[in-house]
């Protein structure tokens, strides 16, 4: 259930703004957004793990809190990265 090591990598890669970066909003929300992807469809098999439920929701409150900070210090920035997650419908 967890990312490996290179998926990781790839999704920095991916939404890094410089090849340094590893902690930017960005980079944390998609890393939290592939997490969530995850133990979602592992919830759709498994109907009953609780603790994996409670850990998507930690995740899902977690990356909802940063959004909120992407969106009230730079709108621009908030708005592309929701487009290329597929966030909003």
């Amino acid at each position: 259930m967890a990312l490996t090591s290179e998926k990781k990598q790839e999704i920095i890669k991916k939404y890094a703004r410089n090849e340094k970066d590893t902690g930017s909003c960005e980079v944390q929300i998609a890393i939290l957004t592939e997490e969530i992807n995850n133990l979602t469809d592992h919830l759709k098999e498994h109907k009953h793990d609780y603790h994996s439920r409670r850990g998507l929701l930690k995740k899902v409150g977690q990356r909802r809190s940063l959004l909120n900070y992407l969106a009230k210090n730079d709108v621009t920035r908030y708005r592309e990265l929701v487009k290329k997650l597929g966030l909003r419908k």
